[in-house]
């Protein structure tokens, strides 16, 4: 047993079951005398919703989720070379694929509006970015995957006609529009890693207090078990001290 085979059997698993299994997974591999095996099975993360439903697609839809992802390199390759019409038809079916493989991640998953968004998200960073699709191939993802960087469009076909010099003001005016535009983007980004870091710790705090609550009821289980135990005992012994007085009368 190795970490790439038991972190193969964790993802497949919905979330539900992921922390409890882990806990198997890892308990085994202590037993087994691998205790590096088991710290390694313990770091892994349990995965959202949404990359759930996307590592689904890995195992149970390969085939569409493979014609998304040579999509996605043929259209980064088309970009590479400048090539007009490949970028045109590939972007046109670029849309079309992740629409279908989007909606495969929909069926029978009950994701909510938000973990839908998220599995658009991460498929969209699967097509546009390598690093991305080889993750998203993997099936192993604990949580989805964005990309923010440049995205390959269709290039012109003509030079643009020739436009008049903007005059001082008009210039002056898109250089501050440029600017406020900027400071947005910054703002935006990092309103969103804020958030992203609150999100990253709301979900360990989660898994954290999860796992304790599930090491208690194994504790209460066990402290039930031997409480009905003393119990039958208790019943036992009352009933032969009640023998015995009867046999002194």
């Amino acid at each position: 047993m190795d970490l790439d085979e038991v972190a193969g059997r964790l993802y497949a698993l919905p979330p539900s079951e992921f922390t409890a299994a882990r806990e198997a997974e890892a308990r085994a591999a202590k037993e087994a005398g691998d205790v590096r095996l088991a710290r390694e099975i313990a770091k892994l993360r349990k995965p959202t919703v949404s990359a759930w439903a996307v590592n689904r697609l890995a195992r149970e839809r390969s085939t569409e989720l493979a014609e998304l992802l040579d999509v996605g390199e043929r259209l980064r390759a088309a970009w590479q070379e400048q090539d007009a019409d490949a970028l045109a038809e590939l972007t046109r079916r670029r849309g079309d694929v992740t629409a279908k493989v989007g909606r495969l991640a929909r069926q029978d998953s009950g994701l909510s509006p938000a973990a839908a968004a998220e599995v658009d998200q991460t498929l969209e960073a699967a097509v546009v970015d390598a690093d991305a699709a080889g993750q998203v191939r993997g099936g192993r993802l604990a949580k989805p995957l964005n990309y923010s960087g440049f995205a390959p469009a269709p290039i012109p076909r003509e030079r643009p006609a020739a436009r008049r010099k903007p005059t001082e003001a008009e210039a002056r005016e898109r250089e501050e529009a440029e600017v406020r535009k900027a400071k947005e983007r910054q703002e935006a980004e990092a309103a969103h890693k804020e958030w992203q870091e609150a999100l990253e710790a709301a979900v360990k705090e989660h898994d954290e207090r999860a796992e304790r609550v599930a090491r208690l009821e194994r504790k209460l289980a066990k402290a039930r078990k031997r409480l009905a135990e003393a119990e039958q005992r208790l019943e036992v012994t009352r009933r032969e001290e009640r023998h015995a007085r009867q046999r002194l009368g």
